[in-house]
């Protein structure tokens, strides 16, 4: 009877380890479907930022240069021309945005109405609006969509333009009551809360850690949904008041990239050796930093180099205060050099110099260490336009 029950209890044993062990794997699966799922998620909503941000690039740069030249501290100081840089970065820009992402959901008359609606809430806030022109240019223009789907079919023959010219002007001054008085100060609460967050990080000095995340989500096709989503309306708004960000560098620095690809011409093998030195042209003077996913992706160890690159140079930057007057897209060091501001060439310059040299060294030590094997994917297989969401 002993023996049964002491059977019993390791049958009973085994069944619950197996539960538990299949209990995890179903977690396990289900968590890698979560992360995938919300992967996916972020990679769509940097792509639609991208989508209302990159076409709209040299505006931003236009500001950026007139910002540059003109300020007080700027090239060519001039309190006339300085005149233009506010209501640039207040009304044009998110104005453009909201426009944008407007006419991605319903056409032109959806950028009317995102235009309209942006502008409403850019009234309604103190500081530069580009969160709220991104998030409700596009709803506004999906309202919109929905009032035409049922109003159009019913409109009677002859007076088709009256109704759809009315409806739009009547839903465009709904919209715009709320967002004058209900979004514009939420999205004012919810800058100043991502400003203070900012604030506190640099304040701190954790800037050089803000580069671990940053590096992990580059290299999933995340660079669009950090750079524009986050960075940029951050670097905008802070860049208002000082007259450059550094927020505009954490991304889009092609320094620790340099670096690493060095690190492939110079200890790796096989085709990641010979295909660097053209990637190398096409990520530091093209400013497309997706081309060197992949040399992570084949090789995940080498984050180690990007971690060191991005994170010395952060830390730079932080020393010297360094930053840009305007976003730099795509990120080229041919973008960036317009865009340093007066008497802040050694920071920015020497940064990315920085994040490119430790980035080299401590990928050569890696790949000695650990060399790429001939059984890992090749670039040849792994660089196509499949692998870059959006292209």
């Amino acid at each position: 009877m002993k023996h049964d029950v002491l059977f019993f209890i390791i049958i009973l044993c085994d069944i619950t380890k197996y539960y538990v062990f299949v209990t995890k794997c179903d977690r396990l699966i289900n968590l890698k479907g979560d992360w995938k799922n919300m992967r996916e998620s972020i990679q769509r909503f940097g792509g639609a930022a991208a989508g209302m941000v990159i076409p709209n690039i040299g505006a931003f740069i236009a500001w950026g240069l007139i910002t540059a030249l003109f300020i007080p501290t700027g090239w060519a100081p001039n309190e006339n021309l300085s005149e233009m840089v506010g209501p640039m970065i207040v009304y044009l820009l998110p104005i453009l945005i909201g426009y944008t992402g407007g006419k991605m959901v319903h056409g032109h008359r959806g950028g009317v109405i995102g235009a309209v609606v942006t502008t409403a809430i850019a009234v309604g806030a103190s500081d530069p609006q580009f969160f709220g022109a991104m998030v409700f240019g596009p709803l506004s223009a999906w309202t919109a969509k929905k009032v035409d789907a049922v109003l159009q079919p019913a409109s009677p023959e002859g007076f088709e333009m009256l109704i759809d010219n009315f409806s739009l002007g009547i839903l465009a001054t709904v919209l715009a009551i709320v967002a004058k008085q209900v979004i514009g100060p939420i999205m004012q609460g919810v800058l100043d809360v991502l400003g203070g967050i900012s604030e506190g990080i640099v304040d701190a000095g954790l800037l050089p850690l803000v580069d671990l995340p940053i590096e992990v989500a580059k290299v999933l096709f995340l660079n669009n949904a950090i750079n524009h989503g986050l960075f940029g309306p951050l670097g905008v708004a802070e860049a208002a008041e000082t007259g450059q960000s550094v927020w505009f560098m954490l991304e889009s620095s092609p320094g620790p990239g340099l670096g690493m690809l060095i690190a492939y011409w110079v200890a790796g093998s096989g085709m990641w050796k010979q295909s660097a030195p053209g990637t190398i042209i096409i990520h530091f003077f093209g400013g497309i930093h997706e081309v060197y996913f992949p040399y992570i992706l084949g090789h995940p160890i080498m984050i180690l180099a990007m971690w060191a690159g991005g994170m010395s140079q952060a830390l730079w930057f932080q020393i010297t205060d360094a930053g840009l007057v305007a976003a730099a897209s795509p990120g080229s060091i041919l973008a960036y050099l317009p865009l340093i501001p007066r008497g802040g060439a050694v920071g920015v310059l020497g940064g990315i110099a920085i994040g490119a040299i430790v980035s080299a060294v401590v990928g050569v030590i890696v790949l000695r260490a650990r060399p790429v094997k001939e059984t890992d994917a090749g670039v040849e297989d792994t660089i196509t336009v499949d692998n870059v969401p959006g292209v």
